[in-house]
């Protein structure tokens, strides 16, 4: 049985844990478990999506694969020791260790990411850099076991990419005919390089990352 432990907490993105979730739970043998510091309901950035933790921390003691999810909430838990502890604790004996967005940063406030490859939210990479992590921009980073990808809907990818290392490149594709994960957006402005400038602009100067 493999393990798949989605660390929450108040504020979280829903998409930064529910895209890699849809992949990854389709993984042979595969037991996801939502985990959190109090078990119950966690709301999510918009205040309208409710996941429920059904494990504590102290609960999940040796996953096989970590995802921590970002969103507007990650900042108030840089400091919060209860997840940082949990996550150097079993990152001691992961398989695989991995954050979508800015979730990356909590990893790197554990300490997990220093001088590591990695990547998080566009906004967000410079602070990345402050925490001893070597940030780049692409979209799913693999660095030994860590595994970071960038903002929310990376994680669909990261997730998949996950799959193909574990289970293989058929299953993987199979996972990704299942899904019909077959993006076709009708803009190309998802990267700060394609977007129109004055849109990237517009958010750099906001005071957090995004997505209050």
């Amino acid at each position: 049985m493999t393990q798949i432990a989605i660390a929450l907490f108040d504020r979280f993105t829903a998409l930064d844990a529910v895209g890699p979730y849809e992949m990854l739970c389709r993984l042979p043998d595969a037991e996801t478990v939502f985990v959190a510091e109090r078990t119950g309901p966690v709301v999510n950035d918009r205040g309208e999506l409710t996941l429920v933790a059904g494990k504590t921390f102290a609960d999940v003691v040796n996953p096989d694969i970590v995802l921590v999810p970002g969103g507007p909430g990650q900042a108030a838990q840089m400091e919060n020791e209860a997840l940082l502890a949990w996550l150097r604790t079993v990152d001691a004996a992961t398989t695989w260790t991995t954050s979508v967005c800015t979730g990356s940063l909590l990893l790197a406030a554990a300490g997990l990411l220093d001088g590591r490859r990695a990547t998080s939210h566009w906004l967000a990479l410079d602070t990345l850099k402050t925490f001893g992590a070597d940030p780049t921009g692409e979209r799913v980073v693999t660095d030994g076991k860590y595994v970071t990808a960038a903002g929310v809907s990376s994680g669909i990818d990261m997730g998949l990419t996950l799959v193909g290392r574990i289970a293989g490149d058929d299953h993987a594709q199979a996972v990704q005919l299942l899904t019909e994960y077959d993006p076709q957006p009708p803009y190309d402005a998802g990267a700060p390089q394609k977007a129109p400038a004055a849109l990237v602009e517009e958010f750099r100067g906001k005071s957090r990352f995004i997505l209050q």
